[in-house]
């Protein structure tokens, strides 16, 4: 299984909210370029970046210090947040970020979204963010009708081969993640998962790991020193 620490920037800074909540913000570092390099020097091959002021006003508002972590720390990086055109794929694409990750436009745009899987294939992965397991959108401030699970069906039956699930409720939380909704996931569905959100004991890697998920996020648990990201990463090689 694939880990990936988190870096969530606001206003520059590496920060981590609590079930989405842009009112509820701890900050953790005011130096992304330097946490990156923390998580590279422990082990980890991969980082997960998301602008959360780009998730919320459509901008690239974090790309200068998105692009310094991507010269600088020479990981695999997926970036999400405020990507909703191909130009803004592009320039992601063009810094050496790995893998792109669309959100609201693959809920409000699913023909864009099918352009883009056929333009870039797996380089274009989608964010499923969900609040009882309804799709939430514009950095998560606003609830959707359509169904998480039937969309991530859709998604698969349009070629997308990565998904980054998220329940909202347990993002931030650490009160652990929604292990029930990745059984179902993975039993319905033909992608990748990320697991996103709550990740918070050495135990939910392992049943992640036992249920083949493809990859999960660690983020405040690592910040608040609940898993050490070596530990993390160590249980993964041992399996394998």
């Amino acid at each position: 299984m694939e880990i990936f620490p988190a870096i969530d920037l606001k206003d520059g800074k590496v920060v981590r909210l609590t079930q989405g909540d842009y009112n509820c913000v701890d900050v953790y570092s005011e130096n992304p370029v330097d946490i990156a390099l923390s998580f590279a020097k422990k082990g980890a091959k991969n980082l997960h970046v998301v602008d959360l002021d780009g998730a919320r006003d459509g901008k690239l508002s974090n790309f200068t210090t998105i692009k310094d972590i991507a010269e600088k720390a020479k990981m695999f990086i997926e970036v999400g947040g405020g990507i909703r055109d191909e130009e803004r794929v592009n320039r992601y694409l063009e810094i050496g970020v790995g893998r792109v990750i669309l959100g609201t436009v693959a809920a409000t745009d699913f023909a864009f979204l099918e352009r883009m899987v056929a333009a870039y294939g797996e380089k274009i992965a989608v964010g499923v963010d969900a609040k009882d397991e309804k799709i939430a959108v514009n950095g998560w401030t606003k609830v959707t009708g359509l169904d998480s699970v039937k969309f991530c069906k859709k998604l698969e039956n349009a070629g997308v081969k990565t998904i980054i699930y998220t329940d909202i409720s347990k993002d931030g939380a650490m009160q652990g993640t929604n292990m029930e909704i990745y059984k179902r996931l993975q039993s319905g569905v033909a992608c990748n998962f990320i697991a996103s959100g709550g990740i918070s004991s050495l135990k939910e890697i392992r049943e992640l790991l036992q249920l083949g998920v493809y990859g999960a996020i660690v983020g405040k648990a690592i910040y608040q020193g609940a898993l050490k990201l070596e530990e993390v990463l160590s249980i993964c090689r041992q399996n394998g």
